[in-house]
């Protein structure tokens, strides 16, 4: 397949350089950085994407996508599938679906979950929305970028998928920093919690994969200074997401709000930004000493 690759930031790069790494050719257009090598550079998304056989984009939110949507759907085959990898509101993912159908072009919504860890490994996990046909013919691309992928259901499925998981994945974050603060008062050394916590109930990603304690479980970004895996900015922006779907929905998600809160005042107001999103473990540890201090 001819691939046109809009988009490469620190996610969209190496999903790229994974691409052509097995063998494809790629085409790749960003407004800020170059095409690695082994990515033929395109001189804008227009360029990009006339004439591929697939069209992936990795853009920072709703706004972003429906524009370059709407400069390159006319510019591509009929037939084409215009993948979508970003994380986005359901409703820009649906508007930009029915506008490449109206073109009789194939659209997917096909997020991701892995962190820039997972894009450089080639281990994400892709959450697609869309037609069945359209996902069959993108799965080899899938499986070269990522350890799997999900088929959701129609267009807007995977973007769903997306907002509901990181919804989990922002709350139990700020339950596993609570419970290390929480052990670290009581006495409990936190080696010994997750011993008993990862192979108990209250087990979860943000425990057993991504331990916000450095020194404690599997290496993660705790263990480098908290730089970002997955930012405090990127989960607040799916938080954020999550709640204007529930709002939409008329759905009662009071610990996402809550969760959306918290990372708020840590991205916004507090020394957050910049920062992995586990890195409310040390804002947890720098209040509870300074309300022992007063």
């Amino acid at each position: 397949m001819n691939i046109g690759f809009i988009g490469l930031g620190n996610m969209g790069l190496p999903m790229a350089r994974n691409l052509v790494a097995a063998g494809y050719r790629v085409v790749g257009f960003d407004i800020a950085v170059d095409a690695p090598d082994g990515v033929e550079p395109g001189s804008d998304a227009i360029e990009t994407a006339t004439g591929r056989d697939v069209v992936i984009t990795m853009l920072p939110d709703g706004d972003s996508l429906r524009q370059v949507a709407a400069a390159i759907i006319p510019e591509m085959e009929p037939g084409a599938v215009l993948m979508d990898c970003s994380t986005v509101d359901v409703v820009s993912a649906r508007a930009v679906a029915a506008d490449c159908e109206s073109a009789a072009l194939r659209p997917l919504d096909a997020p991701v979950s892995g962190g820039t860890a997972g894009a450089d490994s080639g281990t994400l996990t892709f959450m697609v929305g869309g037609s069945a046909e359209a996902y069959e013919r993108a799965l080899p691309l899938f499986e070269v970028m990522g350890r799997k992928s999900v088929y959701c259901g129609r267009s807007g499925s995977g973007q769903s998928a997306k907002i509901c998981n990181n919804m989990i994945f922002g709350v139990t974050m700020i339950a596993t920093c609570e419970s290390f603060v929480l052990a670290d008062r009581l006495g409990l050394d936190r080696q010994k919690l997750f011993d008993v916590v990862s192979t108990s109930s209250g087990h979860s990603w943000s425990m057993n994969t991504y331990c916000p304690a450095p020194g404690v479980g599997p290496v993660s970004p705790a263990d480098n200074g908290y730089r970002p895996g997955f930012s405090a900015e990127l989960m607040l922006k799916d938080l954020r997401l999550s709640q204007q779907a529930a709002e939409d929905c008329d759905v009662d998600t009071a610990l996402g709000r809550h969760a959306t809160d918290i990372y708020a005042q840590f991205v916004e107001q507090e020394d957050g930004l910049g920062k992995d999103c586990s890195a409310i473990l040390p804002r947890l540890e720098s209040r509870h000493r300074g309300a022992k201090s007063r």
